[in-house]
């Protein structure tokens, strides 16, 4: 061994690097995972070249031309598009649908553009993807499949001579089951990944082509493989959904060229997966009947209104220590908004027990559902049902001032379309709207008027 080099040993499963070969991993405390890296340190002598440093100036700085993926719910969680030389990684559950929605997309383009689309597929034969293919129709003559686990052969594919146009993008699935030439470790394993990644974001960056790289998770819900692979991209999404429905959900955890606040929902069926454009009805039953503890509320996810339908009950207990239990709010907000009914309206809680849900199994941290939520609160505890029609929009503070809210005319238009005649909103909001009725408040006490006088 030369004097100079370092042998050094990484964790397969957290990719710690340490140059103690041990049993156990001083990190994540897993045995036998530590594997040979060998690396030996590169010095280059560089010389400065002060003629690759410029002012930027906002003239020069031009928006990225997005390559549309066909699909409306996936081009705008990636912020309008595929951006040129961009890599998305994107994750989620065994199963839940990241390969039928990026050949979904691989096929769309393909018809929609005339150009040429490379899917990759490391863990399936070419008649496993053709069926998939054929069920979801998105067979196209443009749509070129490769079906291998040798990374530098499938990406010599961009570089053949047949293809008269330029690809639009191409597709990895997945980044575990590949190899690269520039490392001899076993598929799946952490340096695997890391080579195999930064080979598909060279490539993607040398031929100015976008790429899609799927990725398994981890029991935990990560991505499985070293953390910095999610570093090296420009894009994470991650696709959930609940076992029982047949919705599923794209989220950006990053993105280099957008918000990573939006949220498409996809319906799975029989012909692939379908864009929710409505997504006000999966969260709301529209019942008309009017029940104690249930109030409305218009919640932004990204610049997406939803119609959120927050749902309380309380029952007396015999213990000294009431129990609090939430579902799509944080826990310790809920308890915050029931110490703040408690002491500012006057309306004891402490013999109580209080359960929130939001319907649909929705998640709020909008701090638009304090209001609602404080308002179902007063409606399950006094047993008297809200003014049905009516939403409620407002961040309530410890002192039980109602404050302002982002967004309120886009919430106030979404409220108008879906029937809303009324809305509850802070007295310090400027509010130019007339399709509804407005019902400012500026304390708590103001907004449950009508249930405080029936005490």
């Amino acid at each position: 061994m030369a004097r100079n080099e370092i042998t050094k040993y990484i964790c397969t499963e957290c990719g710690y690097i340490t140059t103690t070969k041990t049993g156990k991993c001083p990190s994540c405390n897993s045995w036998g995972t530590l594997e040979a890296l060998n690396e030996s340190p590169k010095k280059e002598n560089r010389e400065s070249n002060h003629s690759h440093v410029k002012i930027i100036s906002a003239q020069d700085v031009k928006a990225p031309e997005r390559i549309s993926t066909c699909i409306s719910e996936l081009d705008r969680v990636l912020g309008g598009g595929l951006v040129p030389g961009g890599v998305v990684l994107i994750g989620g559950q065994p199963g839940i649908g990241k390969s039928t929605l990026l050949l979904q997309a691989a096929g769309s383009v393909a018809k929609n553009y005339n150009r040429p689309v490379l899917y990759i597929s490391g863990e399936e034969s070419e008649a496993q993807v053709s069926l998939r293919a054929a069920r979801i129709n998105t067979l196209s003559e443009k749509l070129y499949l490769y079906s291998g686990s040798n990374l530098e052969d499938a990406l010599s594919s961009l570089d053949s001579d047949s293809f008269s146009d330029s690809f639009s993008f191409f597709v990895l699935d997945s980044v575990q089951a590949m190899s690269a030439d520039s490392n001899s470790g076993w598929l799946g394993t952490v340096t695997q990944v890391r080579a195999v990644a930064q080979r598909v974001i060279d490539c993607a960056r040398e031929k100015n082509i976008p790429a899609f790289i799927i990725g398994h998770i981890t029991k935990d819900g990560k991505i499985a493989g070293p953390m910095m692979l999610e570093h090296m991209v420009d894009t994470v999404l991650n696709f959930y959904g609940e076992g029982y429905s047949s919705y599923r959900m794209l989220r950006a955890i990053k993105n280099r060229y957008g918000s990573t606040d939006e949220l498409g929902v996809f319906e799975m069926n029989e012909d692939g997966l379908i864009p929710v454009l409505d997504k006000s009805g999966l969260y709301w039953n529209r019942d008309d009947v009017s029940v104690p503890g249930v109030a409305m509320t218009i919640a932004l996810e990204g610049n997406t209104p939803l119609a959120a339908e927050i749902q309380t009950l309380s029952a007396r207990t015999i213990f000294p220590y009431p129990r609090r239990t939430s579902r799509g709010i944080e826990l310790n907000r809920f308890q915050l908004l029931t110490a703040v009914i408690d002491r500012r309206c006057n309306i004891s809680t402490g013999n109580h027990d209080l359960y929130i849900n939001v319907a649909g199994g929705l998640t709020l941290s909008d701090p638009s559902a304090d209001l609602p939520s404080c308002a179902a609160i007063a409606s399950s505890l006094k047993n008297i049902a809200l003014q049905a029609g009516t939403c409620w929009l407002g961040e309530v503070g410890l002192a039980g001032e109602i404050r302002p809210v982002t967004r309120i005319d886009l919430r106030l238009k979404e409220a108008a379309r879906l029937g809303f005649h009324s809305a509850v909103v802070s007295s310090r909001e400027r509010i130019k709207f007339d399709g509804i009725k407005i019902i400012p408040v500026s304390h708590i006490d103001d907004a449950l008027a009508d249930i405080l006088s029936k005490r």
